[in-house]
């Protein structure tokens, strides 16, 4: 049981992958049988948002002075222009409801949104920390409760086929 707890944990933390794996993976019957809701989602949840301020304080530094580095440069810019490019994005077309649609960028379970995404576009932006978070975390929760809707009715599908 400590294992799987430690593999939604991980995934979690995994940047694409972050809680819309996680959850599946604790509801799904790998690596023995699903995992009880509320400490599945709590622990994916702790692990999502973990590297949240490390993001946030760090990684514009990190993305620039790699940016022209030989080996990594490629790699650092292309993840500069993505958060860069979603910030705008983001910036345009909410307005003066940025942390709104920050919560919305990071709740809608899709590619490309999330929090390591969310909270790079709010770091690149200089939006306010307190308020980021708070707008990160809410979503979050929100792609949790979709994905953990989503994922009991696929796996109540798949058991309802097999039984």
């Amino acid at each position: 049981m400590f294992l799987k707890y430690l593999v939604v944990f991980l995934v979690s933390m995994v940047p694409l992958i972050e809680l819309r794996g996680s959850v599946p993976i604790g509801l799904s019957p790998l690596l023995g049988e699903a995992l009880p809701i509320l400490p599945l989602y709590i622990t994916s949840i702790i692990g999502n948002m973990l590297p949240v301020p490390i993001i946030f304080f760090f990684a514009r530094k990190v993305l620039v002075w790699g940016a022209d580095k030989k080996y990594i440069g490629k790699f650092f810019k292309f993840c500069l222009e993505k958060g860069e490019n979603g910030g705008k994005k983001l910036e345009q077309k909410a307005g003066r409801g940025l942390y709104v649609a920050l919560f919305l960028f990071v709740g809608i379970p899709l590619p490309g949104t999330g929090a390591w995404t969310g909270t790079l576009a709010a770091s690149l932006l200089d939006m306010d920390f307190k308020k980021s978070v708070i707008a990160i975390m809410a979503g979050v929760i929100l792609a949790g409760i979709i994905m953990g809707l989503a994922s009991a009715g696929v796996f109540g599908a798949i058991g309802a086929i097999f039984a």
